[in-house]
């Protein structure tokens, strides 16, 4: 059977949805690509205001697309940093380096889509348990390939962050 036809319908509800978290941010972790036969993943996070998402990196299987809930997001695409509002939509293709955070005075409630999915639930937990001290950064640093996130340096993003 077609790898994207091969899974049932998928409701996941809030109220039972697996959340993962920083100290800054909630993730509720809503499809993965192995319930989805592969088409896709989801979360959604919560942002605490001055909450800082994701250093500069990239992808090189999937588009990230983010669309924003509530509040506001800084976004960086290549060197390019903008906001994103409540009910604005992005679209990052494979391959373009891209950050975020909540932005400046503001709290951000936006749902996260890879497409095609990835298997990224264990990524989130990792992530989680690192920002608690739980464990080390390196463990982030190895699993690059593993969950296709790939750290780049932008200055762009430095700067927009120290202002």
């Amino acid at each position: 059977m077609n790898k994207h036809t091969d899974f049932a319908p998928l409701l996941t509800r809030a109220a039972e949805a697996e959340t993962t978290s920083d100290p800054s941010s909630v993730m509720t972790l809503l499809a993965d690509s192995d319930t989805t036969g592969g088409l896709l993943t989801s979360y959604r996070s919560t942002f605490a205001e001055g909450a800082v998402g994701a250093p500069a990196h990239f992808h090189t299987r999937a588009a990230e697309l983010f669309f924003v809930i509530d509040g506001s997001l800084r976004v960086l695409v290549n060197e390019e940093v903008t906001v994103l509002n409540s009910g604005d939509f992005l679209l990052v293709p494979p391959n373009t380096p891209h950050a975020f955070a909540a932005a400046t005075g503001s709290t951000a409630d936006v749902l996260f889509v890879f497409t095609p999915g990835m298997a990224r639930f264990d990524y989130l937990r990792l992530l989680g348990r690192v920002m608690r001290g739980e464990a080390s950064p390196q463990e982030i640093k190895d699993s690059s390939e593993q969950y296709d996130n790939h750290y780049v340096d932008s200055p762009a993003w430095r700067a927009e962050l120290a202002s």
